[in-house]
């Protein structure tokens, strides 16, 4: 509780003074954005044992439905300035928790059609079939004949973005808050089984295609929620915003974080977004002693920031959470151990 309290305190003093803070409350609220996704992607991958990649796919579709639903009427015009928007559309609005809400069942859907054919596969065929999908839902996206809908490739803008820094983390702590719950409940337990043990948990009269169906739907909608989220941060988007290397960077943050863990996602989002923007001062040139310092110039930011990935992996092989769940006790418990040991080494 203390904790909590502390980091609202902070929150407030950033909103206060949001002019000043700009950049921290930007980092703060991707990082937000990226820690659903990268729970939503853990909760099939780490949890059901799934390993998909369309998560790109599903946040587009929940980015561009609540993008499209949340334009303000007076601005479509400016917005759809090519080809217009299609009459049924033009007068259709929702409000934003509305969109973002039937972003996410939209991808859902989607995610429940094409689960029946792919989900019969299995390991490397199953990441294919998917980052397969997401790319033909960008290309879908971006065809000329959806221009009055997305407008196609020149992308969507004058979306309304978060009022101040609570939005965000408040969306982000309902949407994680229930996946635990569902973690936590009989589903959960089922999804836990099945990828421990297939053969064992149909033994045990678990439908399994069933189960991985469920675990891939329910993670889809909770993509397209942060689709939607993305794109009420990000107030502009297009296709190219969702390319594969948006699925690799949120399968990173799972990795990092723990896969199996949904505390270790959140740490792995907030350390990922924060470390990319906060070595940023190595992209500048350096000069010390009147020597300028060839190293730092642009690009070398992200060479340091592999390396530190690196050996972060090579440290914590299973991830800074590995498969636990974070909690106060188990963190004194590590300094009480260490503290016994080193005094055992003293005696």
């Amino acid at each position: 509780m203390a904790v909590c309290i502390l980091l609202a305190t902070l929150m407030a003093f950033y909103q206060r003074n949001a002019s000043d803070h700009s950049y921290a409350i930007s980092i703060i609220e991707r990082s937000a954005v990226y820690a659903v996704a990268a729970a939503a992607m853990n909760l099939v991958t780490g949890f059901t044992g799934l390993f998909s990649l369309g998560a790109a796919g599903f946040m587009a579709i929940g980015a561009y439905t609540t993008a499209v639903l949340t334009i303000p009427l007076s601005a479509r015009a400016s917005v759809y300035y090519m080809n217009g928007i299609a009459p049924w559309l033009e007068k259709l609005q929702a409000p934003v928790l509305v969109a973002m809400i039937l972003g996410g069942l939209i991808s859902a859907g989607f995610a429940a059609l094409i689960g029946i054919p792919v989900l019969r596969l299995k390991s490397d065929y199953l990441a294919i079939a998917t980052l397969g999908f997401a790319e033909i839902i960008r290309t879908v996206l971006a065809a000329p004949m959806m221009d009055q809908i997305t407008n196609g490739s020149y992308g969507l803008n004058n979306i309304p973005g978060f009022t101040n820094i609570f939005q965000p983390l408040i969306l982000a702590a309902v949407c994680i808050a229930i996946m635990m719950l569902l973690l936590h409940s009989s589903y959960g337990r089922a999804f836990k089984a099945v990828r421990d043990d297939e053969v064992a948990a149909e033994a045990m009269g678990i439908n399994l295609f069933r189960t991985k169906e469920l675990s891939f739907v329910i993670s889809s909608f909770f993509m397209g929620i942060s689709g939607g989220m993305l794109a009420l941060f990000m107030r502009s988007i297009d296709t190219k915003t969702f390319q594969i290397t948006m699925t690799y960077n949120i399968l990173l943050i799972v990795v990092l974080g723990g896969i199996g863990s949904i505390t270790g996602s959140i740490i792995g989002a907030f350390l990922i977004n924060g470390g990319q923007e906060w070595l940023r001062f190595l992209d500048e040139p350096l000069t010390v002693g009147g020597v300028s310092i060839p190293l730092f110039r642009p690009g070398f930011r992200m060479v340091i920031y592999s390396i530190v990935l690196m050996v972060v992996v090579l440290f914590w092989r299973r991830g800074i959470m590995g498969d636990r769940e974070f909690s106060w006790n188990h963190l004194f418990s590590v300094f009480r151990r260490k503290k016994k040991t080193s005094q055992g080494g003293a005696q």
